[in-house]
This record gives C-alpha cells, structure tokens and sequence, in this order.
C-alpha cells in the first residue's frame, strides 16, 4: 500500500483530530439513544405508558442493536470504518427523525428496533480507529476520549431535550437530532482516511504510530490472519471479555435508560432540577474517564505491564461502580446524587480499560473490531435486560432500590470475572495445529 504521508518538520497530530470526529459522532449516536429516556416523562399526554411498557421499548433499541454486533464487528473489519461509521450514522439518523411521527406503544416500539439496528456498527467502528492510528502508549486516552461521547451524548440529553420540549414539543427533538446526525456522517465521509492515506499525515507521524504497535496490515502475522471468525470462541479471554462487559452495562444502562426517570419519580426531581442536576454523574464519568486513559497511558509509557495497567483500571472500576446500590439506601436526594456520580465515573474508566483491550488482544489487525463486536454483543444483552429487570421490579414492588442492589452486585461478580479469567493482556496466540488446542 503506497503512502500520502507528507514529510519534514514537527510531527503532525492529525491522530488527534480524528479520534476528535469519533467523539463526536458517539456523542451524537447517544444523544440520539438517551433521548427517549429523557422525553418519556414528559411525552404523558400522547402515550400513556407503564413501567413495563417503557423497559419493552428501551430494551426493543437493543433486541436489534445487541444481535446486530455479531455482524457488525466482522463488517467494520471487512469494509474499514470510514465506510461503516458514515452508514451507520445515515440509518440512525433517518430513524431518530421518524421518531416525531409515532404516535403510541407499537410505532414507538417499531422506530427504537429499527434506531439500534443502525446504531450498531458504531463502537466497533471506533476501536478500530484507534487500533489503526494509535501507539500502544497513547491507547487508553484515545479509547476514554472515543468511549467518553457515550457520556457526552447522555450528558447533554438531559439540558438539549428539556430545553427544546419547553420551547417547542417532544417531536421537534427527534427532528433537530435527526439533521445533526446527517451531518457529522457527510464530515466523517470527507474527513477520514486510513494513516498512510491521509494527505494530512507527516512521516514523523506515520512513524511514531506505527512503531508504536498500532495494529496495521503491515505488521499482521500471516498465520493470525487466517483465524476465522467463528475460531475467536475457542479463546477462554474473548470470554471473559465478553462476560465482564455484560457485568458492565448492566450498570451502566440504568444510566441510559431509566436515570431520569429515578431522579423524577423516586427523589422528586422537577424539570428544572432533572436538566440541571441530572448532569453531574454524566461530567463526572467523561472527566475521571479521561483522567484515568492518561495515567493508564502514564504507567505504560513508564514500563507498567500492559496486562497490570488493563486489569487495575477494569477492576478497581467495576468494584467503585458497585456502589451504585448504596444511592438506593440512602435518605437525601444529594447523597443518593452523589453514590451515583461516584459510580458512575468508577464504571466509565473500567469502560475505557474493556474497549482498549480489542486493540490488545486481537491476533491482527483484521480482528480487532471483530473481538469489539463479539464483547459488546455479549454486554447489550445488559441493555436487553436491565431496563425490563428493572421496570418489572419498580412495578412489582414501588421502587428502585432492589433493582440497584441488584445491578451493584453485577458490578462486582464482573470485577472477579476479569481477577481470574483473563491472564495475560497480549495478542491471542495462533491455535496449535493439533486438535482443540485452545489457548489464552
């Protein structure tokens, strides 16, 4: 493959930039999926709905979103990600607008299938963006900027869509949503290009990425290569990565899904107080997210295992983000704030840990959003349970606070899962040609 790289002078950080577009375009993909949770409480006079009606249309986005991860991680592999992402954003976004056009349980339900289906290829798009254009020792800060959209996007649902319904009405939410969706994916198609293929990109720049172990064609192993798709179940660590990561979101869709509706129902939050409030666990999570990427970074730049720094950030994570049962407990509004912004920033570095290991663990380079996909496959069935879990439990026993217990000790049986399954943070190894030999 030739190169455009430009040469001379200081080194260029256009890797920077595009990891930037990435942000953004999660920010957007989860703007578009938390808004319902937001609009729901306010959409009364138009669908009356109980709790287990709202967890069937929440859990109805990832019936399509979680099955299409099977797919999707083996497609971005396939087609690259400036293909996948922009067409992905395309689907999202046709249906985030048709949204303002249902009108009760069905249309509502049918919309929030099609929305995950779209969606789907976005995270595995994002991997392997940083796979492609990233060092070893940058790895963690590009993965919690990527993975810190998702905050982002949940973030500013709750100012962005109060805000529009009190100036206009819900539906005008999902137009507005719709246009700037369409737009980030023209950027991304005429912004983005592989490392060697963007005019951009100097030598110096070239050089530092790909000496620094980012996961190129270049550098891929032949006999890694061949490992077939369905051959990545044989790797006891692909599923652990895939347990962990359910044990993961299962915390961390309670956030997506029925958050805004705990502050209002459960801690008597009015529309002022949801918009203002309601952000602080979300800026918590992209700030600590961020400042754990860069001192994961710190530590492998100063000759920390690769393995000790993964395993520290995912654990200690998922044991803070366990903490999220105590905001049940206890009796003021501000303390129960306060354990879920705690929690919620604990469960946002493990995230940056989990989504950094595709990039560590793949064979080659044409598995990484492969593993992306499989991992997060597995941890949407959180998003398929969790809010039906947690809508039956509030409808059956009047609140929240069996559910959270729940969802923490969740939290901490995935601390264990990675303690003792995954051994090793390196590339899987090449199955020995003998019978069944399986391996890390």
């Amino acid at each position: 493959m030739g190169s455009n790289a430009v040469g001379g002078g200081r080194r260029s950080n256009i890797r920077w930039l595009i990891i930037g577009l990435v942000f953004l375009g999660l920010a957007i993909n989860y703007l578009d999926r938390s808004s319902l949770a937001v609009a729901l409480p306010f959409m009364g006079e138009d669908f009356k709905l109980s709790a287990t009606q709202q967890g069937l249309i929440f859990a109805a986005f990832f019936w399509s979103y979680d099955f299409c991860q099977l797919a999707a991680g083996w497609y971005v592999d396939k087609v690259g990600p400036r293909r996948s992402f922009a067409l992905a954003a395309l689907w999202w976004s046709l249906f985030t607008a048709l949204t303002a056009l249902t009108r009760g349980f069905w249309s509502l339900f049918a919309v929030r299938f099609l929305l995950g289906a779209g969606e789907s290829p976005a995270p595995s798009s994002s991997a392997k963006v940083v796979a492609t254009w990233f060092p070893r020792q940058e790895r963690s800060l590009a993965t919690s900027i990527w993975d810190s959209g998702s905050r982002v996007g949940g973030l500013i649902a709750l100012p962005i869509v109060t805000a529009v319904i009190a100036l206009t009405s819900w539906h005008g939410v999902f137009l507005l949503l719709g246009v700037l969706g369409i737009a980030w994916a023209a950027a991304w198609w005429r912004l983005y290009r592989a490392p060697r293929e963007h005019p951009r990109v100097n030598a110096a720049e070239l050089d530092h990425i790909e000496r620094g172990g980012a996961r190129t064609e270049a550098t891929d192993d032949e006999r890694a290569v061949a490992i077939k798709w369905r051959s990545l179940f044989r790797y006891r660590t692909v599923w652990a990565m895939m347990i962990g990561f359910f044990c993961l979101n299962s915390a961390i869709y309670f956030f997506v899904t029925f958050f805004p509706s705990y502050l209002v129902e459960e801690r008597g939050f009015d529309l002022l107080e949801l918009g203002f409030f309601g952000t602080i666990p979300g800026l918590c999570a992209v700030v600590f997210a961020w400042l754990g990427g860069y001192l994961a970074d710190r530590a492998v730049t100063a000759g920390r295992s690769v393995t000790v720094v993964r395993k520290t950030v995912i654990i200690g994570g998922l044991v803070g983000g366990s903490t999220i049962m105590f905001a049940a407990l206890v009796p003021e509004a501000w303390m129960a704030l306060a354990l879920l912004s705690f929690a919620y920033a604990s469960l946002s570095i493990a995230g940056t840990g989990i989504w950094a290991l595709p990039s560590d663990i793949a064979p080659s380079s044409r598995h990484v959003a492969s593993i992306g996909g499989l991992q997060n496959f597995a941890s949407n069935f959180a998003g398929i349970l969790t809010p039906l879990l947690v809508g039956f439990l509030v409808d059956t026993t009047g609140s929240f606070v069996l559910p959270l217990i729940i969802i923490g000790a969740i939290a901490l049986a995935g601390a264990a899962n990675y303690l003792f399954l995954i051994r090793e943070v390196e590339p899987l190894r090449v199955p020995d040609a003998t019978p069944g030999g399986v391996r890390a």
